[in-house]
C-alpha cells in the first residue's frame, strides 16, 4: 500500500512538473497581454470607473469642521427676484454680513473679471479684505497657429484691500469625470486653506479626490438667508467657519439633463447626479487640508500586483483545473477587489484591482483551456483505444475520469480469462476448402463470447486465432472481478449452446451435418503488470505475469478434467458462497514448491455429494486408488455435472491400481 502511495506522489509531482513550462509560458504570455493594454485610454477608463465604484463604497465620513456653503440656488433666485448676474453691491452685503456673523474666511466662486455698474464695484471692493478668496479661471482661446491658454483674473480694484484669487478651474478625465486634484499652487482650495492659516501641502502628480458623499453632503444654506443671518439661521452658524459661496441648486442635476456649475464626480456612478462646483471646492478643500486625497500606485506596483496575481494563478492551477478553479477565480477577484478597496480606504493608495483580477483569471482560464483541449484529446484517446476491448459504459465511464486509467504500468491484482475452442483443428480441416465459411463460424462464436465478457466488464485483451484473451480488474476498478469473470464464463458457456442450436437447425434445414462447437475456459486471479505493452510503433493495453500463464494452462486442462471451465486457487476462494465451487486437483505450478488447487463450478451440490467428494480428495492425494475408485460410481451418478471429470479419474486410478 505503501509503495502504491509513494508511486501515486512521485506521478503527480512529474505531472506538476511536466506543467511548469506551459504554465510559465501562460503567466508571460498574459502578462506580455495585459501589462500594455493596462496603459492605453480604455483600460485606463475601466480603472478610473473601478475607482468611482471603490471610492463611494464606503465613504469616509465628511470633516465636522468643513466650510459651509452659500448655494446661489433657487429659493434665493425667487427672494431676491433679480436675474443673474446679481448686482456686485449685494455681494458686498453678503461679505459684509457673513464677516459680522463670524466667518473666518470667505471664498466667492464668481467670476468678476468685467466691470459693472461702478458703485457696485465700489461697495464690493469696500467690502472685500484679506480673508476674502476670488475665483480665477482659465480660458481656452482658439486661434489659427494654435490654442492658447489664457488666465482671467478679478479686477484689479477688488484685490487692492488684500483679497487674493485662486484658480477655480476643475480638470476632468477623458470622461467627463472630475476626479483629481487640480495641481495649481494657487488653486481656489488651496488659498481658502491659506487664508485660513493652514498650508497647502505638495498635491502628488495625478492625487485622486476623495468624495465624502453625494450632492449637497456639506452643510448648505441659501444666499438669501445668508444676508441676513440673524433672522434666518441658527446664532454662531458661521462663527470661525471657511464660508464658500457659489451656484448650488437644490435640485441636484442628473447626467441626462445637465446643469451649469455642475461636474460628474465618482458619486455620479451611483446617484445619477451631478455636483455643484462650488461643493467640489468644499471638498478639494477638507482633501488638502487633511491630506485625505488618494495617491495612485506607481506603474511598477502595478507590474508587481498583476505579476504577483498570474504567479499565484498558475501555483493554482499546478496540480489541475476543474470547478474549484472557478471557485479559486472568483475568490481572487474578491480578495484583489477588497485589497483594492482597503488599501483606498485606509492606506489612501489606488491600486486598480482589474489589472491583476484579469492576470489571475487569464493565466487560470487559459491553463483550464488547454486541460480541457487535452482532456478531450485524452478522452478521445482513450474511446478509440478501449472501444474495441471495453463495453461502451465503462469506456465512457473512464473517458469521463481519465484518472482511473494508468497507461504507465500498474501492478494490480487481476482475474485472467483464457477460452479456446475444443477440436478446432478437426474443424479447420473440414471447412479447409470454404475458408470464407470458417472465417464466418469464427466469427459467429467470438461475436456473443466478447458481447458476454464486455457485458460482465471484462477487458478483451486479444484475440488469438479462435481463441480470447480478457481480464478483470483494469483499467477500471472491480471489486468483484472474480465473481464477475466466472458469471462471464458461464455465460460464455450458454452462448456456445445457444450457437450450436442455430448451427443445427441451419444443418438440418440444408441436409448437412451440423457442426458442434466447443470451449474450454481457465480462470487465474493473481498480481499482474498492467498496461500499454509493445513498441514505439505499435503497442497494446495489456498484462504480464505468472498469473497470466497459469490461466492459459488452466484452459488447456480442462479437457483433462472432463469440464469446460477450470479455476486457478485463489480465484475459486474469492468466488467461494457466491457460486458452488468444486476441488479438482491439486497440480504443480512453474515457479511454486507447493501444489496449487484447480476447482470448477457446478449449478448444484447438494451437502452430502459435498462430503463425499472431500473424502474422494483426501483418498486421491492420499494415494489410496482403491478407495478412492469405490466412490466414483455414486459421485458419478449424484452429480451429472461432473460426470465427464469422474470418468476421467476413473481410469487415471485404474491405471494406478494396475501399476500396484
Amino acid at each position: 500500500m505503501s509503495s502504491g502511495l509513494s508511486s501515486g506522489k512521485q506521478r503527480s509531482a512529474l505531472n506538476r512538473i511536466g506543467r511548469l513550462p506551459g504554465l510559465a509560458a501562460t503567466v508571460i504570455g498574459t502578462l506580455a497581454i495585459l501589462l500594455p493594454l493596462s496603459l492605453t485610454a480604455p483600460w485606463r477608463l475601466l480603472d478610473a470607473r473601478s475607482f468611482d465604484y471603490l471610492s463611494t463604497l464606503s465613504p469616509p465620513a465628511r470633516p465636522a469642521d468643513g466650510p459651509i456653503i452659500v448655494a446661489i440656488d433657487e429659493p434665493s433666485f425667487a427672494e431676491i427676484g433679480q436675474q443673474w448676474p446679481w448686482p456686485r453691491d449685494l455681494h458686498a452685503r453678503l461679505v459684509t454680513a457673513l464677516r459680522n456673523a463670524g466667518a473666518r474666511t470667505i471664498g466667492l466662486d464668481i467670476i468678476f473679471a468685467e466691470p459693472s455698474r461702478p458703485e457696485a464695484d465700489a461697495l464690493l471692493a469696500a467690502a472685500l479684505g484679506p480673508d476674502v478668496v476670488l475665483a480665477a479661471d482659465l480660458t481656452d482661446i482658439d486661434a489659427p497657429q494654435a490654442i492658447q491658454m489664457v488666465r482671467v483674473e478679478p479686477l484689479l480694484q477688488f484685490t487692492e484691500g488684500g483679497a487674493v484669487s485662486g484658480l477655480a478651474s476643475i480638470v476632468l478625465d477623458r470622461d467627463g469625470t472630475l476626479r483629481r486634484l487640480p495641481r495649481f499652487p494657487d488653486s481656489f482650495a488651496a488659498r481658502l486653506l491659506e487664508r485660513n492659516g493652514s498650508h497647502s501641502p505638495e498635491v502628488p502628480a495625478g492625487a485622486l479626490l476623495q468624495s465624502f458623499g453625494p450632492a449637497r453632503t456639506y452643510p448648505t444654506v441659501s444666499y438669501y438667508q445668508a444676508l441676513a443671518p440673524d433672522e434666518f439661521l441658527p446664532a454662531g452658524i458661521f462663527s470661525g467657519k471657511v464660508v464658500i459661496v457659489g451656484v448650488s441648486m437644490q435640485a441636484a442635476p442628473t447626467t441626462d439633463a445637465g446643469g451649469a456649475e455642475a461636474f460628474a464626480t465618482p458619486q455620479t456612478l451611483r446617484t445619477g447626479r451631478l455636483t455643484s462646483g462650488v461643493e467640489i471646492h468644499a471638498t478639494i478643500y477638507d482633501n488638502l487640508r487633511g491630506e485625505l486625497f488618494v495617491r495612485e500606485a506607481h506603474p511598477a506596483l502595478l507590474f508587481l500586483t498583476a505579476a504577483l496575481a498570474a504567479g499565484l494563478s498558475g501555483l493554482t492551477v499546478l496540480r489541475g483545473t476543474g470547478w474549484r478553479t472557478i471557485a479559486t477565480a472568483a475568490g481572487a477577484i474578491v480578495l484583489c477587489t477588497g485589497a483594492s478597496f482597503l488599501l483606498l480606504r485606509f492606506g489612501r493608495l489606488f491600486v486598480p484591482p482589474i489589472t491583476p483580477s484579469l492576470a489571475f483569471l487569464t493565466v487560470a482560464a487559459a491553463q483550464g483551456a488547454r486541460d480541457y483541449a487535452a482532456e478531450r484529446r485524452l478522452r478521445k484517446t482513450i474511446t478509440r483505444a478501449f472501444s474495441q476491448y471495453l463495453a461502451p459504459v465503462l469506456v465512457e465511464r473512464l473517458a469521463r475520469d481519465p484518472s482511473q486509467l494508468r497507461l504507465g504500468g500498474d501492478k494490480r491484482k487481476l482475474t485472467i480469462l483464457f477460452s479456446d475452442v475444443r477440436g478446432f483443428t478437426t474443424i479447420s480441416e473440414r471447412l479447409k476448402d470454404d475458408p470464407q465459411r470458417l472465417t464466418a463460424l469464427i466469427n459467429r462464436l467470438l461475436n456473443p463470447l466478447s458481447r458476454v465478457i464486455l457485458a460482465a466488464g471484462g477487458t478483451i485483451d486479444k484475440y488469438i486465432g479462435d481463441a480470447i484473451m480478457a481480464f478483470w480488474n483494469a483499467p477500471l476498478e472491480d471489486p468483484d472481478h472474480a465473481v464477475n469473470a466466472i458469471a462471464a464464463s458461464l455465460d460464455m458457456l450458454k452462448a456456445v449452446e445457444d450457437l450450436n442450436m442455430e448451427l443445427a437447425a441451419e444443418a438440418a434445414a440444408d441436409g448437412a451435418d451440423a457442426l458442434r462447437l466447443a470451449i474450454g475456459v481457465g480462470l487465474n486471479t493473481g498480481e499482474c503488470v498492467v498496461g500499454n505493452m509493445g513498441s514505439d510503433i505499435r503497442f497494446n493495453y495489456s498484462v504480464l505475469g505468472d498469473s497470466v500463464n497459469l490461466a492459459a494452462r488452466l484452459e488447456g486442462e480442462t479437457k483433462s478434467y472432463g469440464v469446460s471451465l477450470l479455476l486457478g486457487e485463489e480465484t475459486a476462494r474469492l468466488a467461494a458462497g457466491r457460486y458452488e465451487v468444486v476441488e479438482l486437483d491439486r497440480v504443480l505450478v512453474k515457479g511454486k514448491t507447493e501444489p496449487a488447487t484447480v476447482s470448477t463450478v457446478v449449478p448444484i451440490f447438494d451437502p452430502q455429494a459435498r462430503k463425499a467428494h472431500r473424502l474422494f480428495l483426501d483418498d486421491v492425494y492420499s494415494s489410496r486408488p482403491v478407495q478412492a475408485l469405490a466412490r466414483v460410481e455414486w459421485l458419478a451418478e449424484r452429480t451429472p455435472a461432473l460426470a465427464g471429470y469422474y470418468g476421467i479419474m476413473r481410469a487415471r486410478l485404474e491405471e494406478d491400481i494396475g501399476g500396484l
